[in-house]
């Protein structure tokens, strides 16, 4: 992969696209805490790592329009929020999402006549994770559809043996239910079939909203992974980050 700037870049907030109304990105962070374990006889610091933690901070622009940045974000629920940070739209880019707590809706109005508003979500039990996309930014289906694979081959060649955790986000609906599941193969397909990934379907969805899923920790996951939809519906249009586990993972 070549360098690159953060053109493009989308972001989704519980089943909201909220990219149009985001100016500016301040922080994705995650990792996890050090803990200090220096003792006397040590002439450089000695850590181990602890808890897991992530937040995402970001500048909106203040739109009241139903579904856009005001009404989504000034609601500062006290349950739990999923954002993702889509870097580009492309099919198998890097993003990250993150399940977590909205703790702030700030907005300033500058001297300039500009209204924007400061937006800080820290995480809730998962910390953080970076993942590939499964869907081109948004993917709209009106049937059931098979999506097309993506490699997972950096930096393992082929399968992980570490699990994966999964980010859905459902945008719109039209029908009864969809139900968004992970398929995976060791070359794409050619003459490993595509197969469903044990433990890796979403709840079925009928509305605006938003999932995490996991598998086994210890599950052996092929090089290629995709999204697939089932069910009865005119339109679903909805996104998925994947994290497919490269070591050990203890959430």
């Amino acid at each position: 992969m070549a360098k690159q700037t953060g053109l493009g870049d989308n972001l989704y907030v519980a089943g909201r696209d909220l990219s149009g109304d985001t100016g500016s990105i301040g922080t994705v962070g995650g990792g996890p805490t050090t803990l200090d374990l220096t003792d006397i006889s040590q002439s450089a610091m000695d850590r181990l790592g602890g808890l897991r933690d992530g937040r995402l901070e970001f500048s909106a622009f203040f739109n009241d329009a139903a579904g856009r940045a005001h009404p989504t974000l000034s609601a500062l629920p006290t349950t739990d929020v999923q954002v993702m940070y889509f870097r580009g739209t492309s099919l198998g880019g890097q993003a990250a999402a993150m399940v977590g707590k909205q703790v702030n809706y700030d907005p300033t109005r500058g001297s300039d006549g500009s209204l924007t508003v400061a937006v800080s979500a820290v995480s809730n039990s998962f910390g953080l994770e970076w993942g590939r996309s499964l869907t081109a930014g948004k993917r709209s289906d009106s049937s059931a559809t098979n999506g097309t694979g993506v490699d997972f081959a950096q930096p393992l060649a082929g399968s992980s043996t570490f699990g994966l955790q999964a980010y859905l986000q459902v945008f719109s609906f039209s029908g009864t239910s969809c139900t968004v599941t992970l398929q995976e193969s060791s070359d794409n397909g050619s003459s490993d079939s595509f197969g469903a990934v044990t433990g890796g379907a979403f709840a079925a969805a009928s509305a605006v909203g938003a999932q995490r899923i996991a598998t086994a920790s210890g599950q052996t996951v092929e090089r290629y992974l995709r999204a697939v939809t089932s069910g009865t519906f005119s339109e679903c249009t909805f996104a998925v980050v994947v994290n497919r586990n490269d070591t050990a993972t203890v959430f």
